[in-house]
Parts: structure tokens; C-alpha cells; sequence
């Protein structure tokens, strides 16, 4: 199965950039498409953005988009998600989250494998 590791999380200042990475084990013959979710103490997990398996097709939360970016490098089996001008508000458990076809989703339930989190915590 899928195993999903994030990092670059971080304590940063309100204004500031980050970019968390999710680097993913997989068999070689295997698509997948992959989204970034987040979860902030006492709130639902929430939709940030996702890429096809090609990055042919991208969705972003309104949240999030104009200010964040997400891209993969398939040769290295990593997602990215540059966040700029972060925000209080951004501060969240940050998940990569896999499924098994080459279709981006917006919907939670489309998604069968979860890293285990990164922390973004933006200090006003």
C-alpha cells in the first residue's frame, strides 16, 4: 500500500511562505491523484487543493487560492504545496491525502491514503 510522509511545516509570521512537501511510496505501475487537506483544533478537516496524476488539472479551496500553489514531481514521488502570504487563519495540521486513479477530488471520501500531518502554526 501507499505510505505518505509530509514535511516542511513550520512556526512562520503571518505574511510569510511555506512549503510543505508530501513524498509518497508506490508501486512504479500505480497512478495516483493526490490533495492537500488541513485541520485546525476543534474544526473539521478541510479541502486545500489537489492535482491530477499529470497536474493537467488542479482545484484550490477559495480559501487558499491566488496565494497557494500546488505541483508534483513524479520522478521524485513528491507533491508540494507553496503557501504565500499565510495567514492566523492558516494555522492547521497539514495532510497529504492519495487515491488510486489519475482523477483529481475535492470530496474526502475519494481519498484511501493519509500521511500522517505536518504542522503550519502562523502567528499574527
Amino acid at each position: 500500500q501507499v505510505q505518505l510522509v509530509e514535511s516542511g511545516g513550520g512556526l512562520v509570521q503571518a505574511g510569510d511562505s511555506l512549503t510543505p512537501s508530501c513524498t509518497a511510496s508506490r508501486p512504479t505501475l500505480s497512478s495516483n491523484a493526490v490533495g492537500w487537506w488541513r485541520q485546525a483544533p476543534g474544526k473539521e478537516r478541510e479541502f486545500v487543493a489537489a492535482i491530477s496524476w499529470t497536474g493537467g488539472r488542479i482545484y484550490y479551496a477559495d480559501s487558499v487560492k491566488g496565494r497557494s500553489t500546488i505541483s508534483r514531481d513524479n520522478a521524485r514521488n513528491t507533491v508540494y504545496l507553496q503557501m504565500n502570504s499565510l495567514k492566523p487563519e492558516d494555522t492547521a495540521v497539514y495532510y497529504c491525502a492519495a487515491r488510486m486513479t489519475v482523477v483529481a477530488s475535492q470530496n474526502r471520501d475519494d481519498y484511501n491514503y493519509w500521511g500522517q500531518g505536518t504542522q503550519v502554526t502562523v502567528s499574527s
